[in-house]
């Protein structure tokens, strides 16, 4: 059900990130390519990697997103999921929950101590399939990002 992407996975990859923006309301904020993704996951200095969800025939119904985050307080790597998404039509059927432990599984043979990820607060179905898993909201936390003009101002540009 759950598999490593390869290449031939990338145009599937972007198709459900398009998907996936679509369904938080901010597919005009999409600006990745296939050629940008691939170049992420399987170029000379891969900076993440991929997963999918596939049904019993075959097609693929999911991905998962991720890459290595670092935590100086534990002193090891853990995994940041950037993006997670099973199809509509497809959900219920423990793709979403495969994806999640195969991210937990590579988390525990390689020693990482944290899988983390951020879900929009409106997105009640997705936070209460988190917490059934275990999974607890960081409340005490704010996620600041820098893009576009603010970036280019700061970096110098």
């Amino acid at each position: 059900m759950i598999r490593t992407a390869t290449p031939a996975d990338v145009p599937v990859i972007h198709a459900m990130v398009r998907e996936l923006a679509e369904y938080e309301k901010a597919l005009d904020e999409v600006r990745a390519t296939e050629e940008q993704l691939h170049e992420a996951l399987f170029g000379e200095r891969p900076a993440a990697y991929a997963h999918i969800a596939e049904a019993d025939d075959g097609e693929a119904v999911g991905f998962a997103l991720w890459f290595l985050n670092f935590s100086t307080w534990r002193g090891v790597h853990g995994i940041y999921l950037e993006d997670l998404y099973v199809r509509p039509e497809r959900r219920g059927g423990g793709h979403g929950k495969a994806l999640l432990a195969e991210l937990a599984r590579i988390c525990v043979e390689r020693g990482y101590q944290r899988l983390e990820w951020s879900v929009l607060d409106w997105n009640a179905p997705s936070i209460a399939f988190y917490e059934s898993l275990g999974a607890r909201p960081q409340d005490e936390w704010t996620v600041y990002r820098l893009t576009d003009g603010a970036l280019a101002g700061l970096g110098g540009r």
